[in-house]
């Protein structure tokens, strides 16, 4: 007993004192903590000042000023004077009916075991009283309030949610920036004296596990100085053994470097990638944040979010999720509808999500689309989970990839009765569902079979 001690302490020391370079080659040699991997789903929050024009998106002020997309334009000059600015929309911006308890809870329903909230996008507005955006904060204008630190609160005082922070390195207008930009990014006065400042707050004040950053596109890496500031993050900061970052810390490390990668946004890679990686994408097929006009045609079925949760986790990817709330603070209702039913159903079927690897095969080759597969090891054997998003018309399916023995046990999650099945003309494992009523059924949308004792598990 006393060895094992000491070989766990070896091993806890040995992994605390490793030191990473600040360089691309040390910094991927980190490992992925393994809370991330577990968890599967977040969700994202697209909050700022672009929820009070709440008509286009978040790049509702380059739209209007730099793109000048006709319908922008002409929203602006019909409902505001000609000296009106996009400065001038910051102290609409109230909150008034941001309750974070509210939104701790409404996350926790849903399954979801990580929260990114946008703590600043392209615009440049801070969601805490940030030293480095004086006037230009959620604490000096609109709410009068730190906005993320009563969301961190809430969701560590309620939940066993991991609380994340999105960042966007630049600004659309920001001055200094542009300076650097003119300078042919010669001077990094932005980076020191916005960008990097920003980020330290963020980690040191609000201790995220999840540091998201955004709008690197444009430049290396080099010139955010990202390596930098990895180096501190994964030797030194308050994070530094549970923090997971993204790819977009630059041009040149998109969809190579960092603890997970997004790639682009709604990242499909249509295959299994060794490497872990997030798709982003939103409930509101056309936005990221709040749209006053949104449509219900324009957000996405429970069934089309479930099947695009069974495809990316099936892939090996975890998926983070968006709504956009209000500038009043108010996650619309569409939006908590569709949150609440993917918690009912994983509170049947998280089993086939959370803590899962993909199997060799992603999805069925026979019965396609539809059927989505994931694995788990559990004690000295392996489940192999089908998640089907469609009730078979005959109460039969046949799955191509399972090769089963003569101790093969199929069950469907939520149904305490082992389901039949056969080999179909030795191609096929053919699968009867059970006869339910509705009110027997274990949940609405995608069903999981969970195979045991499988030749190929």
């Amino acid at each position: 007993m006393k060895f094992v001690v000491l070989v766990l302490l070896l091993q806890i020391y040995i992994v605390s004192s490793v030191r990473y370079e600040p360089n691309w080659d040390s910094l991927d040699t980190r490992p992925l903590p393994e809370w991330y991997d577990k968890s599967k789903i977040g969700i994202f929050l697209h909050w700022g000042v672009f929820s009070v024009p709440a008509v286009q998106s978040a790049w509702f002020w380059y739209q209007w000023k730099t793109q000048k997309i006709k319908n922008v334009v002409k929203f602006m000059e019909d409902n505001y004077p000609p000296d009106f600015t996009y400065a001038d929309f910051a102290s609409q911006f109230h909150a008034t009916f941001y309750n974070p308890d509210q939104w701790a809870d409404l996350f926790e329903a849903s399954g979801a075991k990580y929260v990114v909230l946008v703590t600043k996008h392209h615009e440049g507005f801070t969601l805490w009283p940030s030293t480095v955006s004086w006037n230009w904060n959620a604490y000096d204008v609109g709410p009068h309030r730190d906005l993320v630190g009563a969301l961190a609160d809430s969701i560590r005082n309620r939940t066993d949610i991991h609380f994340g922070v999105y960042h966007s390195l630049f600004e659309f207008y920001n001055p200094i920036y542009l300076q650097d930009v003119a300078n042919n990014y010669t001077t990094q006065d932005y980076v020191r004296n916005k960008a990097l400042p920003e980020l330290y707050e963020l980690i040191n004040r609000y201790k995220p596990d999840v540091l998201w950053s955004d709008g690197s596109w444009n430049e290396n890496s080099t010139y955010w100085n990202s390596t930098e500031f990895l180096a501190w993050l994964f030797n030194d900061s308050p994070v530094k053994d549970t923090v997971v970052t993204n790819d977009r810390w630059g041009k040149d490390a998109i969809c190579k470097h960092g603890s997970f990668w997004n790639c682009q946004d709604k990242f499909k890679p249509g295959k299994i990638i060794k490497h872990k990686w997030e798709s982003c994408m939103t409930i509101d097929k056309r936005a990221w944040t709040h749209r006053r006009q949104i449509q219900i045609e324009d957000v996405l079925t429970i069934e089309e979010l479930l099947a695009e949760i069974a495809e990316t986790v099936s892939y090996g990817g975890n998926i983070l999720i968006n709504v956009g709330p209000t500038a009043d603070g108010v996650i619309i209702p569409v939006f908590e509808e569709r949150l609440r039913q993917m918690g009912q159903w994983l509170k049947v079927n998280g089993e086939a999500i959370y803590e899962t690897q993909p199997w060799f095969e992603a999805k069925d080759n026979i019965t396609f689309p539809g059927v989505w597969y994931t694995t788990k090891k559990q004690g000295n054997s392996t489940a192999v989970y089908g998640i089907v998003t469609f009730w078979p018309q005959d109460n039969k399916i046949l799955l191509g990839v399972p090769v089963t023995t003569a101790t093969t046990r199929v069950t469907m999650l939520g149904v305490k009765e082992p389901l039949k099945w056969s080999v179909f003309k030795n191609v096929a494992m053919q699968i009867e569902f059970p006869v339910l009523s509705y009110n027997q059924m274990p949940c609405k949308w995608a069903w999981v079979i969970k195979m045991e004792n499988l030749k190929n598990q």
